[in-house]
């Protein structure tokens, strides 16, 4: 099975404030499942993401 992390879980894992992530998900910068009213994010698609945007950062530089 995945390894999946709530809203309280992603924040603390990437040292943000729960809202941040709220408006990502509202920005659609992040993506997430919906279960039984909880977000839920699968860890290794974050591991993804992130390094995406470490990659789209060294670009601009």
């Amino acid at each position: 099975m995945r390894n999946l992390l709530d809203v309280d879980d992603l924040a603390k894992y990437l040292k943000l404030q729960k809202q941040t992530i709220y408006n990502w998900l509202n920005q659609r910068k992040i993506s997430g499942i919906k279960i039984g009213g909880v977000w839920r994010f699968d860890k290794q698609e974050v591991d993804k993401w992130l390094k995406s945007q470490s990659r789209k950062a060294k670009r601009g530089t």
